[in-house]
């Protein structure tokens, strides 16, 4: 029940304990208990919301940015990502395999502000070799979900 009940919420975790229940032959008060452990355990970590930010007025800007650096004796690649993920612009951070080393994704209001967080932030770090910053033209798709509406071909169909 307990992976059935994760793959429910990561499509919608606005489900009702209630709904989840049905859905998975349970009682409200065993899927509530199995939430919250679940929490505890800090598998379930957070409950975001997936938002268009093109539909919003704002100016905002994504960046990938691959990092290449060098790991720490004991400690490999978790403390320069530890010290990369806490800095407020960061999205995301992750373990690559391949040419480089991390992918770093935040956002930022211009491609200036990226650059200022590239130049001065992160490029100095010691344990920073390496950056190469690919900025997100437009989004399809995030976290499963589609961010653009279907397009349907109109052009009619011409048959020989």
């Amino acid at each position: 029940m307990r992976r059935r009940l994760l793959e429910a919420m990561d499509k919608n975790s606005k489900v009702s304990a209630a709904d989840l229940a049905l859905m998975l032959g349970s009682t409200e008060e065993e899927v509530t208990a199995l939430i919250k452990t679940l929490e505890d355990e800090a598998v379930i970590c957070g409950y975001p919301t997936l938002i268009n930010w093109d539909k919003v007025e704002c100016e905002r800007v994504t960046a990938l940015i691959e990092v290449k650096v060098t790991p720490q004796r004991g400690l490999g690649f978790d403390r320069i990502a530890e010290r990369i993920y806490k800095f407020h612009e960061v999205q995301s951070v992750y373990l690559m395999s391949g040419g480089f080393d991390l992918t770093v994704i935040i956002t930022g209001k211009t491609l200036g502000e990226v650059a200022n967080f590239v130049s001065a932030k992160l490029a100095p770090m010691d344990a920073v070799q390496s950056t190469a910053t690919h900025f997100v033209l437009k989004k399809y798709k995030e976290h499963g979900l589609p961010l653009v509406q279907e397009s349907h071909d109109e052009r009619m169909l011409i048959s020989p």
